[in-house]
């Protein structure tokens, strides 16, 4: 039986009442619905629209749903509409007519948008604590890859050299970002709705701080014509997701292409790798392309719940029912994809010696620049000297340290013999020591900062 069918005169079309189930996706909020109806209850009973004894008929029906759910023996019927009929339908045959005083002053539109904000507030935890692993996973590899230099890249061509730890902990910061936004989420989430009815408010007077308090919610909404059509947190997470997942592919591409022979800075553990069916000698990057792939699906989640919600008007709309399985969908997607790019990360191996080789002397143009401006050379000047100098260096067929000092000093009189020192990778890298710089006492700093960042920051979960 239908939760609305005493103004209709015929039953729903069975193609129409498949078209508006729907349980096979928000049977998901199964949990957080008992624990949203248990708290209504005992708000109900505080109010005195019902008496204790009913309160507890209910909230022992409903705990024993929770069981049922929690150990997968919950049944769903084919005419249940949704996880709310369903849980509703089950609680009548549990406690008999008591039930039906479950949904005085309660639309199923507060309902829904309080079972999802409490699913989405779960979500936002597990989230962060995949988060934290991953970024204690960099913070790791920025360790154990102390000392190794790295050709830094801009455009994909090679710029200056940087310490492979300082490249690893680059990744982190976006993470930490992540983490602040979904904090920041978490409270924007964390606002009630029940209470609201369909749209204009419960006429029982419900104790709407006391119910918040009981459901872990921070506040209660303010307007209850909002309340029910808020789904603002919903987009807000795919918003989150989706830059976390560009965060994750830029991360993935980058180690994609350093895994390839061309270039054999990393290699991934076998673990974390899959083959070729018809190339035997394949060694495929999978989980990293499937990462720089699932970003994308992040993105069209996002867009997608954005259009829907362009053209609704205030209140609720059925188009809402739309809402939760892209927020399913996403949270799943990264609960596979954090974890597993962690994985990836704690067991690759790094060629030091690889990226040594890769070290070009002409990376360390810039260097020279500096040189001359350390002798009084305008900044500008010295880079069109430098230019200059490049330009000899590829004319002759010679790399740019290998330039005879006569050639040097035909550029500029003030390069003596001092020039040789300028093209020592290390010592170029160790001069870079300002705040948030690659040299090696700016990155011993900025461990000790993340050190620092991951022990505040723990997750909840």
């Amino acid at each position: 039986m239908t939760l609305w069918g005493g103004r209709f005169s015929e039953s729903l079309d069975p193609l129409a009442a498949e078209f508006n189930a729907s349980t096979a996706f928000d049977r998901r909020l199964a949990e957080v619905d008992v624990r949203g109806s248990t708290a209504w209850a005992r708000a109900l009973a505080r109010a005195g629209i019902l008496t204790e004894v009913e309160a507890d008929q209910l909230c022992d029906g409903l705990r024993r749903i929770g069981e049922e759910i929690g150990a997968q023996r919950f049944v769903f019927a084919p005419t249940d509409e949704d996880i709310h009929t369903a849980a509703e339908r089950r609680l009548g045959e549990l406690v008999g007519s008591v039930a039906g005083k479950l949904h005085t002053g309660r639309s199923r539109n507060d309902q829904v948008a309080t079972d999802f904000r409490l699913w989405t507030l779960d979500a936002i935890d597990a989230v962060d604590a995949h988060l934290h692993n991953l970024q204690g996973a960099l913070a790791a590899r920025a360790e154990a890859d102390w000392g190794v230099l790295l050709p830094g890249y801009t455009h994909f061509q090679r710029a200056q050299p940087i310490l492979l730890s300082h490249w690893w902990l680059s990744h982190f910061w976006p993470l930490a970002r992540d983490r602040e936004r979904l904090l920041q989420l978490r409270a924007r989430t964390g606002v009630m709705p029940l209470g609201s009815g369909a749209l204009a408010g419960t006429p029982f007077p419900i104790d709407r701080e006391h119910l918040a308090l009981d459901l872990g919610f921070d506040a209660v909404s303010p307007n209850s014509v909002d309340a029910v059509s808020d789904r603002d947190f919903a987009a807000e997470f795919l918003f989150v997701a989706a830059l976390i997942g560009v965060h994750l592919s830029r991360l993935a591409e980058a180690l994609i292409l350093f895994a390839t022979s061309e270039f054999g800075f990393i290699e991934l553990a076998d673990a974390f790798s899959t083959g070729s069916s018809l190339m035997p000698q394949k060694k495929n990057p999978d989980v990293l392309e499937l990462t720089r792939g699932k970003a994308g699906t992040l993105i069209g989640r996002l867009a997608g719940l954005l259009a829907t919600l362009k053209g609704l008007p205030s209140a609720y709309d059925k188009d809402l029912q739309e809402d939760k399985p892209p927020v399913f969908d996403a949270a799943d997607t990264l609960a596979q994809m954090i974890p597993a790019m962690t994985g990836a990360i704690k067991s690759l191996s790094a060629h030091a010696d690889r990226m040594e080789a890769a070290l070009d002397p002409a990376m360390l143009a810039t260097d020279l620049a500096d040189y001359l401006v350390e002798r009084g050379v305008p900044f500008r000047q010295a880079h069109a000297l430098v230019g200059r100098a490049v330009r000899r260096a590829i004319d002759l067929g010679v790399r740019l340290d290998r330039l005879p000092l006569a050639d040097l000093k035909s550029i500029s009189p003030v390069i003596g013999e001092d020039v040789a020192a300028v093209f020592d990778a290390q010592a170029a890298v160790a001069r870079r020591k300002v705040t948030g710089g690659t040299g090696h006492a700016a990155v011993r700093k900025q461990l000790e900062q993340v050190k620092m960042y991951l022990s505040s920051h723990p997750p909840k979960l």
